[in-house]
């Protein structure tokens, strides 16, 4: 028998479609045009606001626009045309933990990356994409610190909303799915949170503030009190600050929670927010305050603009503080070594287990036991 040369060259492409796994990495996505601010608030006020405000559906266009005037106003005026560093930063994550998986797994893994609000990453695009590639089974896998229906949330909704599209025939084309929903008590990111903490402090304080005079804001998304019973993301942020908090205190005693809250009116947020818990560090004798974003994974306009706002409304009420405004964890290797890590268990479960057959044609059938 004579080896032929074709054969060689495609060895990636005889791997067995069951024994590959597209993994969709999910994130918001951030606008980089003005011209697309109405879109996305539109998109975004019909997948966030309608969990947790008696908004009625026709307000959303027209609010949407008002919201994108406020939007150009901040990014562009007040921040000369602040362009969001997340899409960058999230395809730096993407790159990073697909190079991670592959050393494991070889050319059988793919990192797709989908963002919430923009296109041509929607979820159904990239859905599409991954069907067009012969996958079968996918790791929906939000990168997103905490779980509610406001992150990997929506992630599950648009992605069910794609699959309802893409389906063909008698037999759905996906055979495996699995899910990470989030990593708030993963040992390894809590350890990393407070290190990259201890060495701010070491490499920017130096030795000039006891360390009970080093004031720590620990960063959370904010989370509305009440969303319509479907998870808020309260109780693993409050675990998460915990966990940090608890790594940290004994060193230095002066912690605080600070959620990022978006200023919605007749909304009961969490509190307090990062202004109001810097001010209470403040006044147990901090002279100087570092906001850490524990609750975010990646950098975006609430993590830089939102803060930086905070910390000019404090300068102004304590000029004498000295404020240190960190970074998400972002492309940090070790991050993306360990994000690639926690989805290594749910790949090998993917690849091992036998096809699931999912007829959607078969879901019709159940409906009529009802009718009289």
């Amino acid at each position: 028998m004579v080896a032929t040369p074709e054969k060689q060259q495609h060895t990636h492409e005889e791997l067995p479609t069951k024994d590959r796994v597209a993994v969709l990495l999910m994130g918001y996505g951030e606008v980089e045009s003005y011209e697309d601010f109405a879109n996305y608030n539109e998109q975004a006020l019909n997948l966030l606001t309608a969990k947790f405000a008696p908004v009625p559906t026709w307000i959303y266009p027209p609010l949407a626009k008002l919201l994108a005037l406020f939007d150009r106003h901040e990014w562009g005026h007040t921040h000369h045309d602040f362009i969001s560093p997340h899409n960058a930063i999230f395809e730096q994550q993407r790159a990073g933990i697909e190079k991670n998986l592959q050393a494991k797994w070889g050319n059988s893994i793919q990192v797709f990356k989908a963002f919430n609000f923009c296109a041509p990453f929607l979820p159904d695009q990239v859905l599409a994409e991954i069907h067009n590639q012969g996958f079968e089974k996918v790791l929906i896998y939000p990168l997103l610190v905490v779980d509610s229906i406001f992150t990997s949330g929506i992630a599950v909704e648009q992605v069910n909303n794609a699959l309802a599209s893409i389906s063909q025939g008698e037999e759905h084309w996906v055979k495996g799915l699995r899910y990470i929903p989030s990593f708030y008590n993963q040992p390894d990111y809590i350890d990393l949170m407070a290190k990259l903490v201890e060495e701010k402090i070491s490499s920017d304080l130096g030795t000039a503030y006891l360390p009970s005079q080093i004031g720590i804001v620990l960063m959370n998304h904010g989370c509305p009190h009440k969303a319509k019973g479907f998870t808020s993301g309260i109780t693993e942020s409050q675990a998460l600050y915990d966990l940090v908090r608890d790594k940290l205190i004994n060193r230095y005693p002066l912690i605080s929670v600070g959620w990022l809250n978006h200023d919605t009116p007749l909304i009961e947020w969490t509190l307090p927010n990062a202004q109001q818990a810097a001010s209470n560090l403040i006044q147990l004798g901090a002279k100087a305050v570092i906001f850490m974003p524990i609750g975010f994974a990646t950098e975006n306009h609430e993590t830089l603009l939102d803060v930086h706002h905070i910390i000019h409304a404090l300068e102004k009420r304590h000029p004498n503080v000295n404020y240190i405004q960190m970074a998400c964890v972002n492309d940090n290797p070790e991050f993306l070594a360990m994000a690639a890590e926690w989805a290594n268990d749910h790949i090998a479960e993917l690849m091992n287990e036998e096809a699931m057959a999912v007829n959607p044609q078969l879901a019709g059938s159940h409906h009529h036991h009802h009718h009289h």
